[in-house]
């Protein structure tokens, strides 16, 4: 029987320090040449999340920016996709604003190119994810921050401390309750910072997952997933058989059929091989 896997990267795939060991490198790729369908879903854009795997031959398609849009990573061709409504973009812009912050804005132009638009950066955390992408062609800096008429929104990211963003958390879920999907959640690299990002409603990684099946030709149930964070809740709920890494959140682990290593374990690889090889990987 075909075998699926679609992982997600930071914090589990993705050691804690965003790399990838030469084991998890050699076990995914060996696996892929053997024709086993293994992918990855990832709140990561296209460029972000091949800057840290791109040593794996990926031949699937990828779901990036939590189940926003999905690309085949050999074409690099946009295969699908849920695009926050415009008007919805630059309100959620101006409600920011109301509280003297600032997004970044993730959209597709009319070429299908990437591009990230963003103010002038002064804020701490707005500065250090901008600096941990040295040479990224998608940002531009303009001068007051609004969406372009041809731009399609994928999403909307606010980087801050906590007591910072949840005025805005509220005030943007107040207005938009169900229409947007908006997540809440702590950033793995800076330092006591959250995420804030806002986009379609269906761009999550349930759907994601699902469309991602109908593009590969298999059933949800015949799936198996690993993740860590709140954001594969729903990858979790589509998937046959969800597994959590060892330090993920407990809500996830109370998900899961079982719970496997840490990412720093490499036992999303480990897992792998053990199932390739006919043999039940360890907890």
């Amino acid at each position: 029987m075909k075998r699926y896997y679609v992982t997600d990267l930071d914090g589990t795939l993705l050691r804690s320090d965003a790399s990838l060991s030469d084991y998890t490198v050699q076990v995914v790729n060996e696996a892929l040449a053997e024709g086993i369908v293994i992918s990855y879903a990832t709140a990561r854009s296209y460029r972000s999340s091949n800057r840290v795997t791109s040593q794996i031959h990926w031949r699937y398609p990828v779901v990036l920016y939590n189940g926003a849009m999905i690309v085949d990573p050999v074409s690099q061709q946009v295969l699908g996709g849920h695009w926050l409504d415009h008007d919805v973009t630059n309100d959620i812009v101006a409600i920011g604003r109301t509280l003297s912050l600032a997004p970044f804005l993730f959209s597709l132009d009319d070429n299908d190119q990437e591009r990230v638009l963003h103010e002038k950066l002064s804020r701490y955390g707005d500065i250090a994810f901008h600096a941990s992408r040295p040479g990224d062609p998608r940002f531009r800096e303009v001068e007051k921050l609004i969406s372009p008429p041809a731009y399609r929104t994928l999403m909307v990211t606010y980087i801050g401390l906590r007591d910072e963003l949840e005025p805005l958390f509220h005030a943007i879920s107040d207005r938009y309750g169900e229409s947007a999907h908006i997540q809440f959640i702590p950033d793995g690299y800076i330092d006591k910072h959250y995420f804030l990002e806002i986009s379609h409603p269906n761009a999550n990684k349930e759907h994601g997952l699902a469309l991602w099946c109908e593009l590969v030709g298999c059933q949800r149930e015949d799936v198996t997933v690993f993740g860590d964070n709140l954001n594969d809740i729903g990858m979790f709920k589509q998937a046959g058989r969800p597994f959590a890494v060892a330090d993920a959140h407990p809500e996830l682990k109370r998900m899961a059929t079982d719970v496997i290593g840490s990412c720093n374990d490499d036992s999303v690889a480990k897992f792998i091989e053990s199932e390739l090889k006919g043999a039940r990987p360890c907890s």
